[in-house]
């Protein structure tokens, strides 16, 4: 099911200061295309739980519209829009057993909707079956694992067969093998079922490893939406290209004068803009150890974490981190002659920022 917002804006009464009007959610105006998975990204308190929360119903817009396909759900209670909800607490009940969990949903349902028990039955299990519980059905919540529980939570919101899955930070709870386990399963269930799915995430590698697109959020604010790669190649601005990547971008206090690209008094590449002050944003895949190199930087040190070799340097012109993280190859040579080695940048990993407003500047 397509979802479209049109200027959805949520505010509130700030709770330390009753005069204050606090905007969670600020103009969201785009279309998350039918059957995609969207991972919903950004620091927290930016927005994105709320933005789940108008989706699914729990809380009321300020102002816009909201539409599951052509229907306009802004004013519809959530159990009347067709969504399944996974909450990063999985709000299970305790003293059920999996089966009682997952029937749940369809033993609440009245009149023309009620089922049968045994549709019921037959749904709670293709449901558990798809999520791979159906052998732990006549267990109870303190029985299961992490990971368990939250696969009961999503059986649960799937076995109504939703238009919209909504998963608010399912994995946050989960230690990191098992989040990685997790996250690819969620991933396999929605190929499987096609259901359009919005994952809530402060964990950028989580969000750009099974979503079709992105979007990164910032106070509210809608920055950034795209393909996951697209978006880390392409940022609009300095906040995204900071906030994707892992190691993080390097943030370089620049110039561009007489149509070139400085770091300090290094012109590391042609740039055909006007002359400014400008932030250079350096992925750590873009530098390639070069004896006639254009970028000079202080060699320190080199660190080996099993296939990536980080070799560790600093330059007085990094404003993002002390260190400079440059990730090259194990077999690379390195010459650090007098302490001071150098370096050519990939093009494609350099991002070219205003001081002004901090936009993406396209040399």
């Amino acid at each position: 099911m397509k979802i479209v917002l049109e200027h959805l804006t949520k505010k509130f009464i700030s709770r330390n200061n009753k005069n204050e009007i606090v905007t969670a959610v600020n103009d969201f105006d785009f279309e998350i295309p039918d059957g995609k998975l969207i991972g919903l990204l950004g620091p927290s308190g930016c927005g994105k739980s709320t933005t789940l929360n108008l989706i699914c119903g729990l809380e009321e817009p300020t102002s816009g519209k909201i539409y599951f396909g052509d229907l306009d759900v802004t004013g519809l209670p959530p159990e009347n829009r067709g969504v399944g909800m996974v909450f990063q607490n999985y709000a299970l009940y305790p003293h059920l057993t999996v089966r009682q969990n997952i029937r749940f949903p369809l033993e609440n349902l009245k009149g023309a909707d009620k089922l049968s028990k045994e549709v019921i039955e037959q749904r709670a299990l293709e449901a558990a079956k798809l999520v791979q519980i159906d052998t732990l059905m006549d267990r109870k919540p303190n029985e299961l694992s992490g990971g368990q529980q939250q696969r009961v939570a999503i059986a649960r919101a799937l076995v109504k067969t939703p238009g919209v899955l909504l998963l608010d930070e399912p994995l946050s709870n989960l230690d990191a093998r098992l989040r990685l386990q997790t996250r690819e399963q969620i991933r396999r269930i929605q190929k499987e079922t096609g259901v359009t799915t919005i994952f809530v995430t402060h964990d950028q590698e989580e969000a750009m490893s099974i979503s079709d697109y992105i979007i990164v959020m910032k106070a509210g604010v809608l920055q950034q939406m795209g393909e996951p790669q697209k978006v880390y190649n392409e940022p609009v601005n300095l906040f995204v290209a900071q906030f994707l990547g892992n190691p993080a971008i390097n943030v370089f206090n620049g110039q561009i004068r007489d149509h070139g690209l400085y770091i300090g008094e290094d012109r590391i590449s042609d740039f055909d803009a006007e002359d400014q002050e400008v932030y250079v944003g350096v992925r750590p895949e873009a530098f390639i150890p070069d004896e006639k190199g254009p970028f000079r930087c202080v060699f320190d040190r080199v660190e080996t974490t099993g296939r990536d070799t980080s070799i560790v340097t600093h330059n007085e012109n990094c404003i993002s981190d002390e260190d400079i993280r440059a990730i090259v190859s194990a077999d690379e040579k390195l010459n650090n002659e007098n302490g001071i080695i150098r370096f050519s940048l990939k093009p494609a990993k350099v991002h070219v920022f205003s001081k002004e407003d901090e936009k993406v500047i396209h040399g």
